[in-house]
């Protein structure tokens, strides 16, 4: 069956997840996440994943782990087709591929007899990944021609299929291994393989928490047991596997391994997450600020029905641009109306929010500072000119005051309010009990949310360092009585992130 697109009621999705990381889910897939009514996940499917989800999807787990299955593949198959038949547009994810060793082709038989429409989205499944990803090429034109892939969870028991396994040429690729390993290593020795074949075990592969262990046929069980791995594990077989000593780069990003607490508002964090993740971290999203517009803003009405006064507006994040347009727009006007001002952008972010709305900012200060923001606007204004500053309700008066020295006539307008979110000190709580090495701070807001969550609840930031944006974040911060271990010299989630690795790399 082929599925319409846009995604349609009623119809489900098997959809490949990818081997762990986020980012390796395919266009498609995230496209389908984005308009799915009901997501359904495996536990391997990692979290990060659901952010794509859009708000108000029903999300439901049926994780198994071997021995403790929290739905049976017959409940399941049920649970599709009893979702789809209420109309829903259902996105069953699912680590890896469907239908490499996914049962994938099991829930579609499934659907098919119901007589349910459903569509198939392919994704990289961790037989290629999790060797890639530890610097290991499944094949090589002077090591390895061909591959084989197999489930360890149990070698097929026809002799003719387990010998066709067992003396395949090439690599030998084993996915969920673990358990099955000593079944796995002892057939592949007894029928002829070296004992001293290079192997390599790769836990959680694509993950910013991989593990690879690598020894020989004969002793890469042992070695796995003195490493305590633990599933999922992907073991790999044959010649290619020397090659990880000279093209391992995963573990080579100067954040792998780290655990970093990112606290902007859902609206902020994205960008910071991204970067944090490209230099290998993992990113632990709690975040400790929410915005709402504030419905009731007079002031804000009557600066927006006088636009054609000022020659300069000032967008500080993109909530800002967000809540502005929205305000814009109940009011019966679209982005024409910013026609006679120039636009300063403050962080790529807010660039990015106003180009969505058709709008080039004039100016794009280098950083966050004050400094650079005036030293951006003042490049290209006209003596006495009105600038209109968008800003939260609780926010400083720093940069208004900033403006006004350089000659500017301003007004500042409050656009939102920020609050705590309900629920987050447990969030907060759990992040820190499992262990952060980095605490990152992007705004005052944060800070205050910070310690006003550390007074109530008793938590305490241990040996994690403390990193901020910038110095008036870092100021605010002091004030409260925190140390600041990382200040970068340029205020932008970039210089933030290269700062934290150049303080770890420093620390080891």
């Amino acid at each position: 069956m082929t599925a319409t697109h846009p995604a349609s009621p009623g119809t489900v999705y098997l959809v490949g997840a990818g081997p762990g990381d986020p980012g390796l889910i395919t266009v498609r897939g995230r496209q389908l996440l984005q308009q799915a009514d009901v997501v359904i996940y495996d536990r391997l499917v990692d979290s990060r994943l659901l952010r794509y989800a859009k708000p108000g999807a029903e999300r439901i787990s049926v994780g198994k782990a071997r021995g403790a299955h929290s739905a049976t593949q017959e409940s399941i198959n049920d649970l599709l087709v009893r979702k789809a038949k209420e109309g829903k547009v259902v996105v069953r994810l699912k680590g890896g591929d469907p239908f490499v060793f996914g049962r994938g082709g099991e829930e579609a038989e499934a659907l098919a007899q119901a007589g349910i429409r459903f569509a198939i989205v392919p994704g990289i499944s961790s037989a290629i990944a999790a060797p890639a990803y530890a610097g290991i090429p499944v094949t090589h034109r002077e090591a390895s021609s061909s591959f084989t892939v197999v489930s360890g969870t149990g070698l097929p028991n026809a002799t003719d299929a387990r010998r066709r396994f067992t003396t395949a040429d090439g690599t030998i690729v084993a996915l969920m291994a673990w358990e099955g390993l000593e079944e796995l290593t002892a057939a592949l020795l007894r029928e002829g393989r070296s004992p001293e074949t290079p192997a390599a075990l790769v836990q959680w592969g694509t993950e910013p928490h991989q593990r690879v262990v690598t020894a020989t046929l004969g002793d890469i069980r042992q070695r796995g047991l003195e490493a305590n791995l633990t599933a999922p594990v992907v073991l790999v077989v044959g010649e290619v596997v020397r090659l990880r000593k000279r093209l391992a780069w995963f573990e080579e990003r100067p954040l792998f391994g780290r655990r970093i607490l990112v606290t902007s508002s859902r609206q902020q964090a994205s960008g910071l997450i991204q970067r944090l993740e490209e230099a290998g971290a993992m990113a632990v999203d709690v975040p400790l600020l929410e915005f709402t517009l504030l419905e009731k803003n007079p002031i804000l009405d009557r600066a927006i029905a006088e636009l054609s006064r000022y020659g300069w507006l000032v967008f500080s994040s993109p909530v800002g641009v967000e809540f502005f347009f929205a305000r814009l727009k109940a009011l019966g006007k679209d982005s024409r109306a910013l026609a006679g001002a120039k636009v300063c952008a403050i962080g790529s972010a807010t660039v990015a929010a106003l180009n969505a709305r058709g709008i080039e900012p004039d100016a794009v200060p280098a950083d966050f500072s004050i400094a650079a923001v005036t030293a951006a606007v003042q490049e290209h204004a006209t003596a006495g000119e009105q600038v209109l500053l968008h800003r939260a309700e609780e926010g400083g008066k720093s940069l208004g005051e900033a403006f006004a020295q350089m000659g500017a006539r301003v007004r500042e307008v409050d656009l939102y309010a920020t609050k705590i979110p309900p629920g987050v000190e447990a969030d907060l709580k759990a992040a820190l009990a499992n262990g952060v090495d980095a605490v990152t701070l992007t705004s005052s807001a944060a800070v205050y949310s910070l310690t006003s969550l550390a007074g109530s609840g008793g938590l305490s930031l241990g040996k994690s360092l403390l990193a901020c944006l910038g110095p008036a974040t870092a100021q605010s911060a002091k004030q409260q009585g925190l140390q600041v271990d990382v200040l970068p010299e340029r205020h932008t989630t970039q210089a933030l992130v290269e700062a934290l690795s150049a303080r770890f790399k420093n620390r080891d």
